[in-house]
């Protein structure tokens, strides 16, 4: 009996009940999609719109398709394009969009309880990530900006400041100002613990003769495919 769940639920000819069930069921599973994919997530209204609505989308579509392979040659420039057209996404973003169009193929080949288990699965998943953050390599890595006389050989002069508060660093930018008389360094630098940040530029401070001194978070893109 539990086989029978996944045999699709119609052969060939397709009927207005047979469409109306596989377009509910492509909607409840956008649905469950849209709402896991958003949770703890800042997505935009009409990118949560387009999640919920491509399953539909997608199996209405594959249903008109139905074995022409003119007509499936035609509909896959039509997703090519609107593929080029659209905008950068974060790696979230397109496992959902996938997420979504792989519902609605599973709806328009009739496998309605795949297709409603496959939806329950990824929402799973996607709570689970959303629920445990797990720690990033990143979170302790900072841009540090330091302005230094130009008397001071600034090459060594922070290297046991470094080795005391980070685990790496490099220098990648020096910049003269004020007609030459200070330099502008910029370090890439990855903390060992986010609590010392007063104590590091405290020490950098008596260094540079209580000059400017910033530490910030680098400026980065989302995660993207």
């Amino acid at each position: 009996m539990l086989d029978s769940l996944f045999q699709p639920i119609y052969s060939e000819e397709v009927t207005l009940t047979v469409y109306l069930i596989c377009f509910g069921v492509a909607l409840v599973c956008g649905a469950l999609i849209a709402l896991t994919a958003s949770f703890r997530s800042r997505l935009s209204r009409s990118f949560v719109l387009s999640i919920f609505l491509i399953p539909a989308v997608v199996q209405t579509v594959i249903m008109l398709v139905n074995g022409s392979i003119g007509t499936g040659l035609a509909v896959m420039s039509a997703f090519s394009l609107i593929r080029f057209r659209s905008a950068p996404g974060s790696a979230k973003e397109i496992v959902a969009i996938f997420a979504a169009m792989a519902a609605g193929l599973a709806a328009a080949t009739g496998y309605i309880f795949l297709a409603i288990l496959f939806a329950v699965f990824i929402g799973i998943i996607l709570l689970l990530a959303a629920l445990i953050r797990l720690p990033e390599k990143d979170d302790l890595q900072r841009e540090l900006r330091i302005t230094v006389p130009e008397s001071l050989n600034y090459a060594h002069e922070f290297d046991d400041l470094f080795a005391q508060y980070t685990s790496e660093h490099k220098l990648t930018m020096v910049k003269t100002t004020n007609m030459g008389s200070l330099y502008k360094l910029v370090y890439s630098i990855r903390l060992k613990n986010e609590d010392e940040v007063q104590r590091f530029v405290d020490d950098l401070r008596c260094r540079n003769g209580n000059l400017e001194i910033a530490v910030s978070l680098p400026v980065t893109t989302h995660n993207e495919l």
